[in-house]
């Protein structure tokens, strides 16, 4: 599409999408199993007061997706649950060998924390895995978070996240991106919640991307306890790294 740039991760045609415009407009996508479950959704949210629109083909061409609906969050994100999403058939391959798995994670900035947890446990059926303070780590399968929350005054995405194959790959894209002057925010280091292996740096118009490796997976749900780290450097990273991220600092 005109003014669009397509990245992929893994053999879906893209999993990050950059168009021309205020960088500030931005969505998080989440595929849905059926088409019913487009309307289920929008009913739901309709229910609780949250304005939901329907995507046109035209934008629904633009996501390379059948069909989609948009709405925000409490914080003001904007969310879109789209239906079969285009595959290539062909599995990733970068030009240079970051050993990318695929797209993990987003997290997002809220505006009130209790709020937002109470509308992604309740709304969207997430789970908390952890919390860093009143941050929580929150799951819809079986990885320990797809959507982490994030204190901050404004709504936007806080951070991008990709898995990569090994600790190996975090520490050559350490020296790869150190050797090109690229902005450095956090790490390398340990996630003491999941357990991952990670690399915080920044990407265009100032956009916080990690590559992390080795996420922990939460198979027995009822043995599972959500357990509560510190809001301060221990607790994002058990190596001693200190964070240079807004919004991992109080």
């Amino acid at each position: 599409a005109k003014g669009a740039t397509y990245f992929k991760s893994d053999e879906r045609e893209h999993t990050l999408c950059y168009v021309e415009g205020d960088p500030a407009d931005q969505a998080v996508g989440f595929e849905v199993e059926q088409q019913g479950d487009l309307d289920a959704a929008a009913a739901q949210l309709e229910a609780l007061g949250h304005a939901v629109t329907r995507g046109s083909q035209a934008d629904a061409a633009l996501r390379k997706v059948h069909d989609f609906i948009s709405f925000r969050d409490p914080s003001g994100n904007r969310i879109e649950l789209a239906w079969r999403p285009a595959y290539s058939g062909r599995r990733y391959h970068g030009q240079r060998d970051a050993g990318i798995t695929g797209f993990s994670h987003v997290g997002l900035c809220s505006t009130d924390l209790v709020r937002d947890e109470a509308f992604w446990t309740h709304v969207t059926n997430a789970q908390v895995s952890d919390r860093i303070g009143d941050a929580p780590l929150l799951r819809i399968d079986e990885v320990h978070h797809t959507i982490a929350l994030f204190p901050s005054a404004k709504p936007g995405i806080q951070h991008i996240n990709h898995q990569v194959e090994s600790g190996d790959d975090i520490m050559r894209s350490f020296n790869f991106l150190r050797q090109r002057q690229v902005k450095m925010v956090f790490g390398p280091g340990r996630h003491p919640t999941s357990s991952a292996k990670f690399l915080y740096f920044e990407g265009p118009d100032g956009m916080v991307f990690e590559y992390s490796s080795g996420v922990r997976e939460i198979a027995d749900e009822l043995l599972w306890r959500e357990r509560q780290f510190m809001f301060e450097p221990k607790g994002f990273c058990k190596w001693g790294a200190k964070p240079a991220i807004a919004e991992f600092n109080k």
